[in-house]
């Protein structure tokens, strides 16, 4: 018999199922195996009360309504990129209740000794005809702990599938995150073009004024006109990148509605904070990816394991009940039957499983080192991205303002022409487009990184 553990979750109940054969060979192979059952129902609880990681319903998102950060990722969850994950691993675990049974008992019913060239004789076909009939029952006896291996390979897989709905789920979280702050740099953009173009209208209009009152040159005023027409088309391109923005988030979301994001900006770091650290090595071995590459190397030598187990011939084993009028109507039938492994050793088999141990393992190597290399480069794009971003935001842009704003005096009072005016005035606009992608660009990579090492700052309040 087999027993099921459920382990409840926040939002749901995840149930693992292992058989009384499962359990004993898990323990004597445990230094092959990794986790013990104790340390495996241990991990599912964790994982089953993430709150990050947990199945739950999709929130409601209101319409028309301003989108919090907290509010996309919370969506991004159950989108349907992870539903077909999760579809994946119900698929799996019920491989485990396929696998973890033994071969089912096999009833037969057979008439035999029927003499057609004599005849049967009169009477009843069931009781006086001389027909030997029989019904009997044949069992398979599986040798070498076949059930169990092929119980453990099924529900290391499923252990697999798990991690890789977490996985799709974390890929999922930082699409998202990176669309949501596209977006709000997006609107940033629009309403920076908006007022730039307000500004260029404004010095339009006053250039069109001071012509008729021969203050101004036509040439000038031509100029000035121009700078109205650029920034006009900057602010058409602006809209056009915020609704694109905006359709990017709700796919990722599954929304239908027209999205926009708040102003929420992660803090910048002061110049003399440190870089962002931690144990790499410790984080990249935690992740999704590498635990699915680790439950599947697990996976392959249960398999490799059970191959070689199909060396042990397994045992049918058979009895029938017979009724043969004229000799017994009791006569009892006795067998066994083995197959003979004679010039085949499941040589194939075995070779296969090896060759997907080895493939296994080889990916989960290459896994561990992608996931580290991957830290390192979120580390790094971290510290370059704050660093940037603070001094843009101290220093750069700051002093563009000034130059703009001391150029507009003296321009108002005639000590300053026309092109150099609209010189301070691009260069403003451009320093603060830059200030905005590199602020952007910290959210982003701020954001990505803590996902992979924090969840829970990010993820703490996502009910």
């Amino acid at each position: 018999m087999g027993r099921v553990w459920v382990v409840s979750g926040e939002s749901g109940d995840c149930v693992f199922s292992r058989s009384r054969q499962v359990r004993q060979r898990s323990g004597e192979r445990s230094d092959k195996r990794g986790m013990s059952i104790r340390q495996l129902i241990l991990f599912s609880a964790i994982a089953c009360a993430l709150p990050g990681w947990a199945q739950t319903q999709p929130p409601t998102l209101p319409a028309g309504a301003p989108l919090t950060l907290v509010q996309a990722l919370a969506a991004a969850r159950d989108n349907s990129d992870v539903a077909l994950a999760r579809h994946t691993l119900a698929a799996a675990r019920a491989d485990i209740a396929t696998a973890d049974h033994a071969p089912l008992p096999v009833l037969s019913a057979k008439a035999a000794s029927i003499d057609l060239q004599n005849g049967v004789g009169a009477g009843n076909v069931w009781s006086r005809k001389r027909i030997d009939k029989a019904i009997g029952l044949d069992w398979t006896l599986e040798r070498g702990g076949k059930r169990a291996l092929r119980t453990e390979a099924a529900q290391r897989t499923a252990d697999a599938a798990q991690a890789d709905v977490e996985d799709v789920q974390a890929q999922q979280l930082q699409a998202t995150l990176a669309a949501y702050y596209d977006l709000l740099a997006a609107q940033e953009r629009a309403r920076e073009t908006a007022e730039m173009e307000r500004s260029a209208g404004e010095l339009a209009r006053a250039a069109a004024r001071r012509v008729k009152a021969g203050d101004l040159s036509e040439q000038d005023a031509l100029r000035t006109h121009i700078e109205a027409e650029r920034a006009r088309a900057d602010t058409l391109a602006a809209t056009r990148d915020q609704e694109q923005a905006a359709m990017a988030l709700a796919q990722l979301i599954a929304t239908g509605t027209a999205v926009q994001a708040t102003a929420d900006w992660p803090a910048l770091p002061g110049a003399d904070a440190p870089a962002p650290g931690g144990d790499l090595g410790t984080w990249a071995e935690f992740r999704a990816d590498v635990r699915a590459a680790m439950a599947r190397v697990q996976a392959s030598r249960a398999a490799l394991d059970n191959a070689t187990a199909q060396r042990k011939s397994d045992v049918t084993v058979g009895a029938s009940y017979n009724h043969f009028p004229g000799t017994s109507n009791r006569l009892l039938e006795l067998r066994v039957s083995v197959p003979l492994q004679w010039g085949y050793h499941y040589e194939g088999e075995i070779g296969r499983a090896q060759a997907e141990l080895a493939q296994a393992q080889d990916a989960l190597d290459k896994a561990r080192r992608l996931a580290l290399l991957d830290l390192q480069r979120l580390q790094q794009a971290t510290t370059s991205a704050a660093h940037r971003a603070a001094s843009f935001d101290a220093g750069i842009l700051p002093r563009a303002r000034q130059v703009a704003q001391s150029a507009e005096l003296a321009y108002t009072k005639g000590a300053m022409p026309l092109s150099d005016l609209l010189d301070a005035r691009r260069t403003l606009r451009a320093t603060a487009l830059e200030a905005l992608a590199a602020r952007q660009e910290h959210a982003k990579a701020l954001g990505a990184w803590q996902l992979r090492t924090q969840p829970q700052v990010l993820l703490g309040s996502v009910p």
